[in-house]
Formats: structure tokens, C-alpha cells, sequence
């Protein structure tokens, strides 16, 4: 029998593990995944969570899985890529014949100095963890004015749409509250821009002069002066907070780089297109845990894993990897009062105007503000959970299309 283990079961772990069940004979194939816990996170969730946002966000990773997939419970502690082995923390060793990395990627305070100190969710507050999110829903409620600045250290970041989300979201907050005119909104950047893709950050752009929001570039963080309130960059600039709304650098699982399967900050080199470990053949990195030149986002994981599953099923059947990920992105962007805008892309091509996902008949607008869309982000909570999860297709190509996309400066004849 052939051991296929997958370390990790978030999104890209869950959705694979689903699938390959569905398409491997159980009397030939031993799926296992392993976990450090029971508890699933659904993640997008976290962004609503410190305006009040509630719901069911957890569930147990075992009612996720198909029957016939192992679930093992523990911690990774190092991989042994030439004996074909994982050690887990507590001694046990688990070997496999083909090995997926699905861990994802988690945010580091630690890597910043004076981020976790005293002031960590007190001052400095992060919202991509359960916790976190906890902890600033009460900070938010309590908070009587000032400057409130949202800022990302290094990219990639998960859902990297995230930071500019939470940032909308708190003016309209606060705008609910009659209280707009005591909070001064400042979003800090790494980037050159509002975000990674020209055209989209232009849109961004202008969303955050609309809504008076100041925009800080080229801000590479040295340092927290927790005690000050204050960001230091590498080149001392300063920018002062009350409140400091923190996206931590991200960075892979300890064990990645233990094992040497990894690059700087511990995600695994992979072919682009295929997912296959650049090192060891055996070896696939899925969803965030890779190095894909992509977002860090659910739907990398659910395009890659349909292109994943197939071509796993050719290499171990003896034939080559026909398909190829073009590095399809797609996210919902919450822009505040009950609206959101929606971008498209690939490794080649940005986020552009037009409709989506049925050319011009949309019904999705890219790029525009719409109720449509805001409505299509909660929606997706269901589709997770029921659709995508179990490994079932979804109505959406896996590869991106130009239907219905079309150049900014087409716009003027449209």
C-alpha cells in the first residue's frame, strides 16, 4: 500500500486530502493528514470579527475530512526528505512514500523588534489570528479617538487584500459611531503603492483619498517603540500611533527550515506550475507553505489544488504533469457600508475592470464597488464549508479568462 501524508489541515490540506480520497482506491492508498489540533479555522472570518462579527468559524478538522483519510494529531517537528520520514514532537515517526506540505503560513511578532512586548494587544494589536481579532474588538470599543494606523511590515502576507480591508471597514465603523471626525486613519506600506498590481492600487488608491485616509509608502519597519508609540523605519523615519493596528511578517512552518526544505522565511521553493518541491520529487508544497510568486490567498489554494490533484494522479500513475497553474487569483475586497469591489489575476496578467465570472454577463463587477460583491464575500462562508472543503468543483474556472475584462483606458467606450 502507498502512503501519501499531507502535513496541514487548513484550506489547502483539507480540500486536496478530499479529493485525491475521492480519486485514489482506498485498498491501494493510505491518506494521512497531520495536524497540530482539532480545530479548523475559517479565516476570513477574522476580518469581521473586531466590528462585531460573530458566527461559526470553527469546526472539527475530522467532520472535514472524507472516511478513509487518517487524521494524526501532533506536532511537526522536522522531515526527513532521503529516508522518506516525518518526526512528530513527541518521538513518533511517520513514513510516506509521496509528501504534501499544506502548514500554510502564520504571522511573526517576534521577528519585530518591540512588537511583542508589554504594549502586544494593549496598543499593538493584530486581527489574522482568533485571538487576536478577539482582542480588538475590545480595543475598538474602547477606543476614544486618536490616530489609528494599520500597517503590514514585509510582504507576502496572507490575504493580502486584508490590511486595506480592515482599514475601510474601521472608517465606516467609526463613521457609524459619529465619531469620524475624532480618528485620523493612516495605512503604512511596504509597497510603493496602495497595493502589488498597478491598476488595482491606483483603484485602491483612490479609495483611501476618497475616504481621507493617509497612505504611507516605502515604509520599511526597523523597529516598534512601544513605549513612544512610534514605528521606526530603516531610514528613521517616524510615524506615531494611538492605536496600531499591526499585520506581523509571515513567515512558514519552524519545521520547513529544520528540515532544509526551505527558503528565508521558511516557505518551500516549488515549481510554479505543478507545485513539485524544486529538491525532492516526492515532495509537493500547497497553498500558502510554497513560493509561489501569488497571492497568499484561499483561492491560490482552491486553483492550485484542482490543478494539484490532477497532475498527482498522472505522476503516480507513471505518466508526466500535464497541467499547469497559471497563478489564478481572485478575492473580494470589503470597501465598507455594506459594499466590496473584486479583483482577478495571474502571474501574468493584474487586476483589470470588467465583469466577472461569466464575461460581460458578470454578474460580478471587477474593480467597482458593489453590493454584489459584498454579498458575494459572505456568501463564500457557505460555499467553504460545503463546496470547497469537501473537494467538489465550484462554477469558476480554475485558469483565468479575459472574458469580459477590458484595459483601464478602454473604459471610456464602454
Amino acid at each position: 500500500m502507498r502512503r501519501l501524508v499531507i502535513l496541514g489541515g487548513g484550506t489547502a490540506g483539507t480540500l486536496v486530502a478530499n479529493k485525491l480520497r475521492r480519486r485514489l482506491a482506498s485498498g491501494d492508498w493510505q491518506i494521512t493528514v497531520i495536524d497540530r489540533d482539532h480545530a479548523h479555522l475559517y479565516q476570513p472570518g477574522l476580518l469581521f470579527m473586531p466590528f462585531g462579527g460573530r458566527g461559526d468559524l470553527r469546526r472539527s478538522r475530522r467532520r472535514l475530512l472524507r472516511p478513509g483519510i487518517q487524521l494524526l494529531l501532533g506536532e511537526v517537528e522536522r522531515v526527513d526528505p532521503e529516508r522518506k520520514r516525518v518526526r512528530l514532537a513527541d518521538g513518533q515517526l511517520v513514513g510516506y512514500d509521496y509528501l504534501v506540505i499544506a502548514t500554510g503560513t502564520t504571522p511573526r511578532p517576534d521577528q519585530t523588534p518591540g512588537m511583542l512586548g508589554a504594549e502586544w494587544r494593549r496598543s499593538i494589536h493584530d486581527f489574522y489570528t482568533y485571538d487576536g481579532a478577539v482582542a480588538l474588538r475590545d480595543a475598538l470599543s474602547h477606543f476614544s479617538g486618536g490616530r489609528l494606523v494599520v500597517h503590514v511590515v514585509e510582504q507576502p502576507v496572507k490575504c493580502p487584500v486584508a490590511p486595506l480591508e480592515f482599514v475601510f471597514l474601521a472608517e465606516a465603523y467609526f463613521r457609524r459611531l459619529g465619531m469620524r471626525d475624532q480618528v485620523e486613519f493612516v495605512y503604512v506600506t511596504p509597497l510603493d503603492g496602495a497595493f502589488t498590481k498597478p491598476v488595482a492600487s491606483r483603484y485602491l488608491g483612490g479609495l483611501l483619498d476618497e475616504r481621507k485616509i493617509t497612505l504611507e509608502t516605502d515604509f520599511l519597519v526597523e523597529r516598534v517603540d512601544a513605549a513612544r508609540r512610534v514605528l521606526v523605519s530603516y531610514d528613521e523615519r517616524e510615524i506615531e500611533y494611538d492605536l496600531l493596528v499591526t499585520v506581523p511578517l509571515n513567515m512558514g512552518a519552524d519545521f520547513v527550515a529544520a528540515s532544509g526544505l526551505g527558503d528565508e522565511l521558511n516557505y518551500v521553493p516549488v515549481d510554479r506550475h505543478t507545485m513539485q518541491s524544486t529538491a525532492y520529487p516526492d515532495v509537493f508544497a500547497i497553498g500558502d507553505a510554497n513560493d509561489l510568486p501569488t497571492s497568499k490567498a484561499g483561492s491560490v489554494a482552491h486553483f492550485s489544488g484542482e490543478v494539484f490533484a490532477d497532475n498527482f494522479c498522472e505522476y503516480v500513475a507513471g505518466r508526466p504533469m500535464s497541467r499547469q497553474f497559471d497563478g489564478h487569483a481572485n478575492c473580494f475586497v470589503e470597501t465598507g457600508d455594506g459594499k466590496g469591489l473584486l479583483i482577478d489575476f495571474n502571474y501574468d496578467t493584474e487586476p483589470l475592470p470588467g465583469r466577472f465570472p461569466l464575461g460581460r454577463l458578470g454578474p460580478l463587477s471587477l474593480l467597482r464597488e458593489t453590493r454584489a460583491n459584498h454579498w458575494g464575500k459572505l456568501a463564500f462562508r457557505w460555499v467553504y464549508w460545503h463546496l470547497l472543503l469537501p473537494g467538489r468543483r465550484l462554477p469558476v474556472p480554475v485558469r483565468m479568462s479575459m472574458a469580459g475584462k477590458h484595459r483601464p483606458h478602454e473604459e471610456v467606450t464602454r
